[in-house]
């Protein structure tokens, strides 16, 4: 019965900021992959960062320099900040887990959240 929780997208001008966060009611005892993609309309769903249960992240190419990922343990929060958004962030963005290990493959993850809509204008 995982349960995840998206919010913070939004429609903002290019060069603004965003942050999103994922709540979920996943145990923290428990080995567990949060990760972000995200899916422009008409495209394949994407991974945007991963952060293992080891504390350690990575970040996509196309959002490294701009973007940080976070971690609230009190809230059980996961949060992605993206800093200078672009046209091209323009997308649904959503919140994933599985139980293991991280990977950069959709087709993996097992629980999604219902995703958060972000519009990147001008």
């Amino acid at each position: 019965q995982v349960q995840l929780v998206e919010s913070g997208g939004g429609s903002v001008q290019a060069g603004e900021s965003l942050r999103l966060s994922c709540t979920s009611n996943i145990s923290r005892n428990r080995t567990v992959c949060m990760a972000w993609f995200r899916q422009p309309p008409g495209k394949e769903r994407e991974a945007v960062a991963l952060f293992p249960s080891d504390g350690s992240s990575s970040l996509a190419h196309f959002v490294q320099g701009r973007a940080t990922i976070s971690k609230d343990n009190v809230r059980n929060s996961l949060y992605l900040n993206i800093n200078s958004l672009k046209p091209e962030d323009t997308a649904m963005y959503y919140c994933a887990a599985r139980f293991g290990w991280c990977s950069w493959y959709n087709h993996v993850y097992d629980y999604w959240g219902q995703g958060t809509q972000v519009t990147v204008a001008s």
